[in-house]
């Protein structure tokens, strides 16, 4: 089987890669990657000698370049890439636009013209919108996104939907909560909190810390989408959730504990525009009727990606350029010198 892989050097497309490439001796995996501000090809340099992987580097948005690659064979697409930073959506929206709804309608018109076998939709819980103090999202909610980011997201799964019901493309959608592990972008709450506290720096938590998120190890998420793949039927939404229900302050609090770093270093901000309160995914159906379970238990698996940035200091550090350096005192620099 031939697995094209969208955006596989981003966070969760890399270690799906990974996870493929070790669980199925059969599949050969291309990865197309735009290599945006947070990919970085040091990610997969341990495949570079794998005859069964290949990279490709180029934009889901062009037309042509899509055209080149799908010619050349494809059976199972597994689309990630996506602009996925709120703050960076509420920054610039149009960027959002063009790679998570064009790319995705351009991926779509090449699966369908290629006779791809399956497409699967990696979304997101955000598309939801909010949650109050009870309750999950089931594959039944209704999506109401309230960020530039989840509207995006949320307009590509209807393009999804759309080509299974209007072409009959046998597609698929996951929607996943929180990831957390290997290999995520600085920017993130996890890896931004553990980097801040091993340097000993202000770490930044927005409004009261009391947001609530439902965190899934990524090796959860990828044996999710493979099962996906493998049972999954066409036309169906699959939420995968970890069950991990934990705040803000709790995550932050969490991390500075296992470093040993004092609770003084927390800096509360001013909250972003649309921030949802709560997500909290119930993932009954996909463990009903294709037979997954996560793993990890937070706990766990906070343990295992505090020591895994501890061990690949080199890997952030080489990422953490001047375009990410000036984004972040855009972002941050004046909410932490405002004194809240």
């Amino acid at each position: 089987m031939k697995l094209l892989v969208t955006g596989g050097y981003g966070f969760i497309g890399s270690n799906y890669i990974r996870y493929v490439l070790q669980q199925h001796k059969d599949v050969e995996v291309v990865n197309v990657d735009a290599l945006t501000y947070a990919a970085s090809l040091a990610t997969l340099q341990d495949l570079t000698h794998e005859p069964r992987y290949q990279f490709v580097h180029a934009d889901i948005t062009a037309v042509q370049q899509m055209e080149e690659v799908f010619a050349q064979g494809v059976d199972v697409v597994v689309n990630f890439a996506a602009e996925s930073h709120v703050d960076r959506s509420i920054l610039d929206p149009s960027r959002f636009v063009k790679t998570n709804v064009l790319g995705t309608q351009v991926l779509l018109d090449a699966a369908r013209k290629h006779g791809v076998q399956k497409f699967v939709q990696v979304s997101t819980d955000e598309v939801y919108g909010t949650l109050g103090n009870e309750g999950y999202f089931t594959e039944e909610t209704p999506l109401a996104p309230n960020s530039p980011y989840s509207a995006s997201k949320a307009a590509a799964d209807l393009l999804v939907r759309a080509y299974h019901e209007t072409y009959g493309l046998p597609v698929f959608i996951t929607r996943c909560s929180n990831n957390y592990g290997p290999y995520q972008f600085p920017e993130k709450l996890i890896p931004l909190m553990i980097i801040h506290a091993l340097e000993d720096r202000p770490l930044p938590v927005y409004g009261d810390g009391q947001n609530v998120r439902d965190w899934l190890h990524v090796k959860d998420h990828c044996a999710g989408i493979d099962a996906v793949v493998a049972r999954g039927k066409p036309g169906e939404v699959y939420n995968i959730g970890g069950h991990n229900e934990r705040t803000n302050l709790v995550v932050v609090q969490t991390i500075l504990q296992a470093l040993g770093k004092p609770a003084s270093l927390i800096r509360f901000v001013q909250d972003r525009p649309g921030h949802d309160r709560r997500y909290a995914m119930d993932p009954t159906k996909i463990q009903r009727e294709l037979a997954w379970q996560p793993k990890y238990t937070f706990e766990a698996g906070i343990r295992e990606t505090i020591q895994w940035y501890l061990s690949h200091r080199s890997w952030w550090e080489a990422i953490r350029d001047g375009s990410y350096q000036a984004y972040y005192q855009q972002q941050y620099g004046e909410r932490l010198g405002d004194g809240q």
